[in-house]
């Protein structure tokens, strides 16, 4: 039998130690229920991990902390990437060639899909389609996580998606130094990035929190976090969905209901 042609494009690559950090911190926090939750080892995803296989080394490592039996497999478009990275293979830990298909051995489906600055370097209209591929290969109670973050790892924003469409939208900065909120638009997802504009949601979101952010600059004077708890218990407070509380905000996350920043000119991308 031919084997599937994997779905998707060969991208840049690029990626850092560390650079994922944020992410893998919610996955082992609050959504830790779902590897908890798998009655059989949980098999996590990195899709698209890149030239280096650094990332999902560090997945291994940080979620193997919530359930020791956790398998991680590396995905990538490139063969000469799989290549590279078959020498570190260890229990727990594999690499394989595949995209968007997420191709897992006997036909086996993932817990958790982690796929960063991936579809960044796709068209919006590609959205819709990779994430279906995607969640057609999640366990029940499954969780694609697709975002965006810098080079270093110091803005961070993702979207959640299970079997049945996108849940969340989760913000995270790195507070010491940080000017206004809204600087993570540049990191928005591929489905929200072109959306930071007048009349569109996630940019009604974005304005509430820098609207928040600066009145709160009286509590600076006992420290920055402080003053991002006090943004967020705002905005809270005006009516934004907030799915998480202080002991997240604390680590200058926050995470929104998708319907309150979902595109509003364009249907938001589903499952078909």
């Amino acid at each position: 039998m031919r084997s599937q042609r994997p779905v998707g494009t060969i991208t840049r690559g690029t990626t850092n130690p560390n650079r994922l950090r944020r992410v893998d911190r919610w996955l082992a926090g609050p959504q830790a229920w779902r590897l908890r939750a798998a009655t059989a080892p949980p098999v996590v995803v990195d899709l698209g991990y890149g030239a280096s296989p650094v990332t999902a080394l560090e997945l291994r490592q940080r979620l193997a902390r919530v359930r020791a039996d956790v398998e991680v497999v590396g995905i990538e478009i490139d063969p000469a990437r799989v290549l590279a990275a078959r020498p570190l293979e260890q229990t727990g830990l594999s690499f394989r060639l595949g995209g968007f298909e997420v191709p897992l051995q006997g036909g086996r489906r993932a817990t958790v899909v982690r796929a960063f600055n991936v579809l960044r370097q796709y068209d919006e209209a590609d959205v819709a389609g990779a994430w279906a591929t995607v969640q057609g290969r999640l366990t029940e109670g499954g969780v694609l996580v697709e975002g965006t973050c810098d080079e270093l790892g110091r803005l961070s924003a993702w979207v959640a998606v299970d079997r049945d469409g996108p849940r969340s939208l989760t913000l995270s900065w790195r507070l010491r130094g940080l000017e206004r909120p809204s600087v993570v638009a540049e990191r928005l997802p591929k489905a929200l990035i072109h959306r930071n504009v007048p009349g569109e949601r996630v940019h009604a979101y974005l304005e509430a929190l820098d609207r928040a952010w600066a009145h709160a600059a009286h509590h600076g004077s006992f420290g920055v976090r402080q003053r991002f708890l006090a943004t967020a218990a705002e905005v809270r407070a005006e009516g934004w969905p907030l799915l998480d509380g202080p002991s997240r905000w604390r680590l200058g996350e926050l995470t929104v209901a998708w319907p309150a920043v979902a595109p509003r000119c364009a249907a938001s991308p589903q499952r078909a």
